[in-house]
C-alpha cells in the first residue's frame, strides 16, 4: 500500500501507477483542493429548499420529505 489512497489510482491493477493514472490521481487531487466547489445536501439533490422546509408546518414539512421520498425522521427542524 503505498501513500494515503494505497493503490486507487493503479487502474490496471499491474501493481505501478502508469502515466495515465498519474494525471487521473492528479486530476482527483485537483478536483479535492478547488475551493468554489458547491457541495449539495441530501434535500438540495431531492429537490427541496432547506430554507423553505424551515418555514413549513411539521405536517407540511413531513409531507414533503416523504414526496421527495426521503424519511423526516431523520431530518430536525
Amino acid at each position: 500500500m503505498k501513500g494515503m489512497f494505497g493503490n486507487m489510482f493503479d487502474l490496471n491493477h499491474d501493481g505501478k501507477v502508469s502515466p495515465l493514472e498519474g494525471a487521473t490521481k492528479a486530476a482527483f487531487f485537483n478536483e479535492m483542493m478547488r475551493e468554489d466547489v458547491e457541495v449539495k445536501t441530501e434535500l438540495e439533490l431531492s429537490g427541496l429548499d432547506p430554507n423553505e422546509l424551515e418555514c413549513m408546518d411539521t405536517d407540511e414539512r413531513r409531507e414533503a420529505l416523504e414526496e421527495a421520498g426521503l424519511n423526516p425522521d431523520e431530518y430536525d427542524f
